[in-house]
């Protein structure tokens, strides 16, 4: 049950990598496609570092989780 558990939060981790990603190519090609100035790219661009971050935040959570239930 625990590792069903720790296998759901990981892909949903992963999903979190995945789409943030996506998000921020796509918002950088609109970007300047649009012609968006750069203090709204950098938004993006901080808005995505900042999923980035918590995407570590959870792996290391994860992480630690699994160190503690290994014994």
């Amino acid at each position: 049950m625990q590792s069903e558990n720790q296998a759901r939060r990981g892909r949903a981790i992963a999903l979190l990598i995945a789409g943030t990603g996506l998000f921020w190519i796509a918002a950088t090609a609109l970007g300047v496609q649009m012609g968006w100035s750069l203090r709204t790219r950098a938004f993006f661009d901080l808005a995505a570092l900042a999923a980035f971050g918590y995407a570590i935040f959870l792996i290391y959570g994860l992480w630690r989780d699994r160190q503690k239930n290994k014994d």
